[in-house]
């Protein structure tokens, strides 16, 4: 047992002791109420789950173990040079709940890079899709292919005791993170770069090879992409991607089969494909206006005729925050920093200036402000990535990171199959009668 396994054994068994000693003791207190709209709107606000690695509060936005992105950015190790967190550190603190020191990265790194190798059949799978088949749709039929390699699938077949599901939940999880970026990578260049693939560099970092195998050299494109790796990682666990990952996964689908899952979700318009619809809205408002730098009165005007038509503006409205998302506000310090002068990181800055107060006198929005989708976009334009479609795989990458270390952490604590109870309306009409109930044992 490799020594990230003995560290995370350790972790895990005081957990579990904590939550069994806290269950014993406060297992029947009741930790909420649940309404009727509730129900009907997407449970939205009902407390139903526990996932460690991450915390979204309404008002200060996410916390990774408790830390703000800015407190990641300043305490988490960073590449030879280069002033990002590494996301290699993120994981290693989503999963020991330890800020990692820089051996510690250094020794992720080298562990997924041993771990990378993806299997020709992966490839080929890939290679059956017409070209036309968008990107994230490759992506998770790549992923699919690859749970040929699933320690956890062939261990339990074979007969695995309960207490080893979350060692070879470990192996798969360090595995599938460590080859994704060459699966995505080989998406990307079969899709949009004629099928010309780049070998992986095993002195790079993941991020930074990354971007390597995807064909941007730039250093200031793999810093982009340490820091955008670090912020779209994770988003607490009731999110579509991360809550679907966590159940399939509690019905023991090893984690290949349960992030393929996850990322058919993060593939929704009203998730991580919205950061897609932000840059494809900005630039239809660029060719509608004939500019490529449109001023903030020109902007107010489409996003107003935007809103008559009955759209949204994307990229704006979150379903639990309430103030600025502060992934965008890293992004736009990114922006600020690197290319203060892009028109259109300057679109975005002005958009950001415009439409809030637009929302907010609706008098209905309850969040007008931006979230991590309204700027990613325009800092991937910036280095020639304008090939908005795969923006939603590079997020699915991220992603993994806190699915993957929730997943893991999900199998040592020995959650349960999750099965909530479903209700009919007609139940709901003779609940409200008094003549049934509405609450299951």
């Amino acid at each position: 047992m490799g020594s990230y396994k003995e560290k995370f054994k350790e972790k895990a068994d005081l957990a579990s002791a904590e939550i069994k000693s806290l269950l014993k003791e406060h297992g029947n207190k009741v930790i909420g109420e649940v309404s009727l709209s509730q129900v009907y709107q997407g449970m939205r606000g009902i407390t139903g789950l526990v996932t460690e690695t991450s915390l979204l509060d309404s008002q200060e936005g996410i916390r990774f173990r408790g830390y703000s992105i800015p407190e990641l950015q300043q305490k988490l190790p960073k590449a030879k040079g280069g002033s990002e967190p590494l996301p290699e550190g993120l994981f290693y603190l989503m999963l020991f709940n330890e800020l990692p020191t820089e051996d510690d990265v250094n020794e992720m790194t080298a562990k997924w890079q041993r771990r990378s190798h993806v299997p020709t059949h992966v490839f080929n799978t890939i290679d059956a899709l017409p070209l036309n088949t968008h990107p994230m749709t490759m992506f998770v039929v790549g992923i699919m292919a690859l749970q040929t390699e699933s320690n956890f699938a062939k261990e339990y077949a074979r007969g695995m005791n309960k207490k080893d599901y979350w060692e070879h939940t470990f192996d798969d999880a360090m595995d599938l993170i460590a080859r994704l970026p060459r699966i995505a990578a080989y998406v990307y260049r079969r899709k949009y770069k004629q099928n010309e693939h780049i070998q992986p560099n095993g002195l790079l970092d993941w991020s930074g090879n990354f971007a390597h195998m995807m064909g941007y050299k730039d250093e200031g494109f793999q810093e982009l992409m340490r820091l955008y790796m670090t912020i779209h990682a994770d988003h607490e666990g009731g999110n579509v991607s991360a809550h679907t990952t966590h159940l399939v996964g509690s019905a023991l689908s090893d984690p290949y089969l349960s992030f393929a899952a996850g990322m058919n979700g993060l593939a929704g318009p009203l998730h991580g494909l919205a950061n897609q619809e932000v840059i494809k809205w900005i630039f239809e408002m660029q060719e509608s206006l004939g500019t490529d730098n449109p001023s903030k009165d020109q902007i107010a005007q489409y996003v107003q005729d935007t809103l008559a038509a009955g759209k949204v503006v994307p990229g704006y409205g979150h379903a639990v925050l309430r103030k600025t998302d502060p992934r965008f506000e890293a992004q736009m310090e990114f922006g600020k920093k690197h290319m203060p002068d892009d028109p259109l990181c300057q679109t975005v800055w002005n958009v950001y200036e415009t439409v809030p107060p637009i929302l907010q006198a609706l008098g209905k929005v309850k969040n007008p402000w931006p979230n991590v989708d309204a700027h990613s976009g325009a800092l991937l334009v910036h280095y020639g990535l304008k090939e908005y479609e795969f923006y939603t795989v590079m997020f699915a990458v991220s992603r993994a990171l806190g699915v993957m270390a929730s997943l893991i952490w999900d199998r040592a604590l020995g959650f349960p199959l999750e099965r909530p109870k479903s209700i009919t309306t007609e139940l709901v009409k003779r609940w409200l009668k008094g003549e049934d109930q509405v609450w299951g044992d």
